[in-house]
Parts: C-alpha cells; sequence; structure tokens
C-alpha cells in the first residue's frame, strides 16, 4: 500500500472522481457527451473514444488532486496510456490522483430483491496486475432494490468476503452496496444496511481498512457512525441518478461524506465543445462537488 495515497485519500479535503462505465454503460457515457453509436464501430473503437474522452477529462487544467483524491477507473482505461504514461501513473506522478480500479464483473440478476455481483474467477489474477500497475485500491459495486432483510445480509456478506480477498494484496477496497434510489422501502432498505455493515465492519481486525460507497440516504447524517468507524477510510457517495445540483445538495447536509459522482462529474462536458468550454464546464463541476464534500 502506498502510503502517501492512504494518507491523502483518508484526511486531505476533495472527493472521488468515478471514470469507470465499463462494457455495458459505455454507450449511454458517450451519448451523453455528444458522442452517437453511428461515430463508431465495434467495442475497441468504442473503448478507444471513451479513453479519448477520459483523457480529456485527467489531462484538464481543471482536474487535478487539488480538490480530488482519487479517480476510479475501468480496466481497459489502465492498459492505455495517457500522454505517454500509463493512466494509472499519470493520475499518480502528473496529478497527484490516487488510480482506483473497477473490479466487479457487473451485477447478477435480481434475486431477494437484490442484485449481488457477478462471479470474479480472474480476481485474483487482476488484484495481481492492479497492484503492479501502481494502483492505490479498488471499487465493486452490487445494488440493493428492496427492504429485504435476506438479500441485504447476502449482498453484504459477498461484499466484505472479497474486500478480505482484496486487502491481502495490500489494496484498500472501496465497498459500494448502492440502494436504488427509487426504491419504494429505500429508507428501510437503509436501515437494514446499517445494520449489517456496523457487524461486518466490526469483525475487521486492526489492520483492515475499507471505503465505503453508499447511496445518499433519505436521514441526514444517517451513516455518521461509519464516518466515525475506525476500520472505514472514508465514507464516499455515489449521484445514483440524482442531478449534480440534487446530489451536491443532499450531500452538503451529511458532514464527513464526500463524493464519488460518475454521471454527475461529467454532466454538461461535450464532445463538440472548444478546449476552452470544457475545461470551464469541468472546473465548474469540480468546484460544486468540492464544495458539497467539505462540510
Amino acid at each position: 500500500m502506498n502510503q502517501q495515497q492512504f494518507d491523502k485519500v483518508k484526511s486531505a479535503p476533495g472527493f472521488i472522481g468515478a471514470l469507470d462505465q465499463s462494457g455495458g454503460s459505455t454507450p449511454k457515457a458517450l451519448q451523453l457527451y455528444g458522442v452517437e453509436e453511428n461515430e463508431y464501430s465495434g467495442e475497441e473503437e468504442m473503448f478507444a473514444m471513451v479513453h479519448k474522452m477520459r483523457s480529456r477529462i485527467i489531462t484538464s487544467p481543471a482536474f487535478s488532486g487539488d480538490k480530488i483524491l482519487a479517480a476510479i477507473l475501468f480496466e481497459n482505461t489502465l492498459d492505455r496510456e495517457i500522454e505517454g504514461k500509463t493512466s494509472a501513473h499519470y493520475l499518480w506522478e502528473v496529478k497527484n490522483v490516487a488510480p482506483i480500479l473497477k473490479i466487479d464483473k457487473g451485477l447478477a440478476e435480481i434475486a431477494n430483491d437484490v442484485q449481488i455481483m457477478k462471479p470474479n474467477p480472474g480476481l485474483d489474477e487482476l488484484l495481481e496486475k492492479a497492484v503492479k500497475a501502481g494502483v492505490f485500491g479498488t471499487k465493486m459495486r452490487s445494488v440493493i432494490h428492496e427492504a429485504n432483510s435476506e438479500g441485504v445480509k447476502q449482498l453484504v456478506t459477498q461484499q466484505f468476503d472479497t474486500a478480505k480477498q482484496i486487502i491481502a494484496t495490500g489494496l484498500v477496497p472501496i465497498v459500494e452496496p448502492e440502494v436504488d434510489i427509487h426504491s419504494s422501502t429505500k429508507a428501510q432498505a437503509e436501515q437494514l444496511l446499517l445494520s449489517e455493515i456496523v457487524h461486518a465492519l466490526d469483525d475487521l481486525d486492526d489492520s483492515q481498512n475499507i471505503i465505503l460507497k453508499l447511496t445518499l440516504p433519505e436521514e441526514t447524517n444517517f451513516y455518521q457512525v461509519l464516518v466515525n468507524h475506525p476500520r472505514v477510510v472514508r465514507v464516499v457517495a455515489l449521484s445514483g441518478g440524482y442531478a449534480r445540483e440534487v446530489a451536491n445538495a443532499k450531500l452538503a447536509q451529511n458532514n464527513g461524506v464526500v463524493a464519488s459522482f460518475s454521471r454527475a462529474l461529467t454532466e454538461g462536458l461535450s464532445a463538440q465543445q472548444t478546449d476552452d468550454e470544457f475545461n470551464s464546464t469541468l472546473a465548474s463541476s469540480i468546484e460544486s462537488i468540492y464544495q458539497a464534500s467539505i462540510t
């Protein structure tokens, strides 16, 4: 583990940028950026196009370690270069932003009102690759659709079992049990989730630390016990489909929680913008998310 990166992510003011849309969500991310599906052909061209978008964001003067603690990357981005350096090395050496790798293989079908992670038989090899690439941590996502005690327990158990496997390699895992913002039982689901997370955290030993990435809660400061837990490096919030203005307003009410926004970070950016327009829009977005994150 890189102690400099750990200290920055744990204590510095700022937020985590999520630039990790993978295969299924890449066409939508490109479309929001103003690149239509008829502008590329096949997966390789699609990933080249999205890497160009991400590179434009990361190399922008607005994107720096002054306000951004870390950035979450998709594996395909990890394999590519930015201005002659590998993506992970560019982030840390040039931008002072800790690189984090998305490691899950997507969501399983809904069962017990949740979607756990799909099986990930190649995880050991991926973690080894991440360590060699200079990555700081990992991220893995599952989703809770409705309050279901059996489903929530199964989901949290899977997340923490995988987190222990990741910690053993020296990486810091982001555990992301998202609660669907459209859930009809969102508040009850959050109650179940909090209980299961506290139980799982209390089973960790002093050498095992995690980051929690959670949906902005119905009740202000609902996750304060997690913010203060000794095994939690940081509690970060996903935007979950909220528009940036709404996500920022909700985030600002939750003390000690910082953003890890994806769509809300890139909202308003377009391939058609001049560099000045692009950099100005990104700077404004980053500043608003930063301000909401330092409450």
